[in-house]
C-alpha cells in the first residue's frame, strides 16, 4: 500500500498545492490530473454527509470514487461553521489552485466563490468546472448524458435506426477536467510573469462540442446530417467490427488502399479486383455487400488467427476487449501502463488502475497512491497549518470536522 507522500520527486507541479472541493468525477478528475504531475491534492468533503456523493455507494459509484480520488490526500471540514471556515480559509491561504465542480452559484452562497478566495489568496488559481459558459444555459442543470446530447455526440453514437446512446464512460466529464488540468497549468506559467492568479472555467457542453469540431464542419460544408456511426466511419470502408469463428469481436479498418488490397490478399479474397470495391467510394456505396463478403470469410477465423494475420500485413485491426480484460492485455504489463492500489470504498480490494499515460525524458512518472479514507488526513494538514492537537480536537467536537 502506497500513500499520497510517497511519490517520486523531479515532477513539474511537485511545488504546487491544490484545494479541491469536488464530487463524482469532472472536479476530482482534473485534480488527479494534477496530482499525476507532481502536485500535492488536497481533497475536501463533508464527514457529517459521508463526503462525495460517490463516495460508499453503488458498486459503479465507488468504482468511479477510487479511480478518480487516488494520488491525494483527504480531510474533512464542514463550511457551513465558523471553525470549518476559518481553517478552510487558511487552507486557501497557502494554496496554489482551487478546483470545485458544484452546482453554478453555490460557492458564492459557500462564500467561496473567485472573489471571495481572490482577496484571501490573490495568487489563488481557481478553476470552476460546470455544465455550461455564462450563457443562456448557465443555470440549467447538467450531466455527463446532457453536454452529449447537446453537443451532438450522442447523435452520432449507436448504431441507425437505433435510439441515440450515450457513450460508454463519462466522455463530457473526462473532457471538461482534461480542459480545467490544461487551463490551470496555462495559468500558473502566465502568474509567474504577472504574479496574480486568475479564474479558469472548463464547461461540460462547450468542451465536448470542441471534440465534435470536424462533424460540424462535415454538417455545415455538405449540407448533410451524420448518422450513428456504430463502430464504422464514413470515411472509410471497411472500417467496423466483425464477428469472428470463436464468436469474438475484431475491428477491422484499412485506411488506405494499399492497406484494403492487403487485407483482401491476407483473407484470400480477390475483392479488390472487382469493380465495385476498387475504390474506397466503390466499397462506400456498396458497403453493405462488402461486409456480406468479408463477414463470410472472417467467420472461418479465430479472433487470434485474423488478427494475427493483419497485423503481420500492416492492416489496422484489433480484438473488441471487454473491460474486465484489459488489466492483462499484455501491451499494458510490458509498457508499465497500470499500477496497484487498494480501494477506500466499496469492498476492499487490490485493483490495477492507469498510470499517468505521458512520457517525458525529464519527469518521472508516479506510481498510483491508494484513495484517502474520508478525512484521514484531516490532522495532518490541520498541523501543517500550525493548528495544535487541543485545537484540533476542540473542532472535532463542535462539529467543524
Amino acid at each position: 500500500m502506497t500513500t499520497a507522500t510517497d511519490t517520486p520527486t523531479n515532477r513539474p507541479l511537485e511545488d504546487t498545492t491544490v484545494i479541491e472541493l469536488g464530487h463524482i468525477a469532472a472536479g476530482p478528475f482534473c485534480s488527479l490530473l494534477l496530482a499525476e504531475l507532481g502536485a500535492d491534492v488536497i481533497k475536501i468533503e463533508h464527514g457529517a454527509s459521508g463526503g462525495d456523493s460517490v463516495r460508499g455507494g453503488t458498486p459503479v459509484g465507488n468504482s468511479l470514487f477510487n479511480a478518480v480520488n487516488r494520488n491525494k490526500r483527504g480531510i474533512s471540514l464542514d463550511l457551513k461553521t465558523d471553525g470549518g471556515m476559518e481553517a478552510f480559509r487558511e487552507l486557501i491561504t497557502t494554496a496554489d489552485v482551487f478546483v470545485e465542480n458544484l452546482r453554478p452559484g453555490a460557492p458564492e452562497k459557500l462564500g467561496i466563490g473567485y472573489d471571495d478566495l481572490r482577496n484571501v489568496n490573490p495568487e489563488l488559481v481557481y478553476c470552476s468546472i460546470k455544465g455550461f459558459n455564462e450563457g443562456p444555459y448557465e443555470d440549467y442543470p447538467a450531466l455527463d448524458p446532457v453536454a452529449e446530447a447537446l453537443s451532438g455526440l450522442m447523435s452520432v453514437t449507436g448504431h441507425p435506426d437505433k435510439s441515440p446512446a450515450r457513450a460508454g464512460t463519462s466522455v463530457a466529464d473526462m473532457t471538461a477536467a482534461l480542459f480545467g488540468a490544461f487551463g490551470i497549468t496555462a495559468a500558473l506559467r502566465q502568474r509567474e510573469h504577472t504574479g496574480t492568479g486568475q479564474h479558469v472555467t472548463a464547461p461540460l457542453f462547450e468542451s465536448t462540442v470542441s471534440l465534435m469540431g470536424y462533424w460540424l464542419v462535415y454538417a455545415q460544408a455538405y449540407d448533410t446530417r451524420p448518422e450513428p456511426l456504430g463502430a464504422g466511419h464514413d470515411n472509410w470502408a471497411p472500417y467496423d467490427v466483425y464477428q469472428t469463428g470463436d464468436d469474438r469481436w475484431v475491428f477491422v479498418g484499412p485506411s488506405s488502399q494499399a492497406q484494403w488490397e492487403r487485407l483482401c490478399e491476407a483473407l484470400g479474397l480477390q475483392l479488390h479486383e472487382e469493380d465495385r470495391f476498387e475504390t474506397v467510394d466503390d466499397r462506400r456505396r456498396n458497403e453493405d455487400a462488402l461486409d456480406d463478403e468479408l463477414q463470410a470469410a472472417i467467420e472461418k477465423l479465430t479472433a487470434d488467427e485474423l488478427v494475427e494475420g493483419l497485423r503481420d500485413v500492416g492492416v489496422p485491426v484489433a480484438p473488441v476487449q471487454n473491460v474486465d480484460e484489459v488489466p492483462s492485455d499484455e501491451h499494458l504489463a510490458a509498457t508499465d501502463a497500470l499500477g496497484e492500489i487498494e480501494t477506500a470504498e466499496g469492498e476492499s480490494t487490490s485493483v490495477s488502475v492507469p498510470k499517468l499515460p505521458l512520457r517525458s525524458s525529464q519527469f518521472q512518472r508516479p506510481e498510483p497512491t491508494d484513495p484517502p479514507e474520508l478525512g484521514a488526513d484531516t490532522d495532518a494538514v490541520l498541523r501543517d497549518l500550525g493548528y495544535s492537537d487541543a485545537e484540533i480536537e476542540s473542532l472535532r467536537n463542535s462539529g467543524c470536522l
